[in-house]
């Protein structure tokens, strides 16, 4: 089995129930072994500022399924909860993303793991570093080792 960090994402609706959702139905599918899930954390849109702020977390899970066996798997729960893609970067009901997937790197036209611009993001580290500091990344850096040098911390947790 592989071990997978699905980053969730959400700020349409009611996005702490929606995360608290999403991760309770990706826990409950035969294709994955769910093992924990981050506390949930508030921050400002990374795209465009005229939308709602989001709630973040990061989930790991194994699984049988081959990386874009999963992607497709994820899509497919993100579309499950009402997600359009209009816009990039655009509001949205439930964003799932691929960030690792063991210690594979992956470059393909529908799929990049480790996730683009993970390292850089504060809305992915802190809820990763919450479930595994010590993870070493396929650049060959620690979650615990890149938050410290990450500059700033937009984000507030909730729960």
């Amino acid at each position: 089995m592989a071990t997978a960090y699905i980053a969730l994402g959400a700020n349409l609706g009611d996005p702490v129930q929606t995360l608290k959702d999403a991760i309770l139905h990706l826990s409950g599918l035969p294709q994955l072994q769910f093992l924990r899930s981050s506390s949930l954390y508030s921050s400002t849109p990374m795209g465009p500022s005229d939308q709602p702020d989001y709630v973040n977390a990061v989930c790991c899970t194994e699984t049988d399924l081959a990386p874009l066996e999963l992607l497709d798997l994820l899509q497919t729960v993100e579309n499950q909860f009402g997600r359009q893609r209009i816009r990039h970067w655009g509001p949205r009901t439930l964003d799932l993303d691929l960030l690792l997937y063991d210690d594979q790197v992956i470059n393909e036209p529908r799929l990049c793991v480790p996730h683009p611009g993970m390292t850089e993001r504060d809305f992915v580290l802190i809820p990763l570093a919450e479930l595994a500091p010590e993870l070493n990344l396929p650049n060959g850096r620690s979650v615990a080792s890149l938050l410290i040098d990450m500059t700033h911390h937009d984000l507030k947790k909730i729960t």
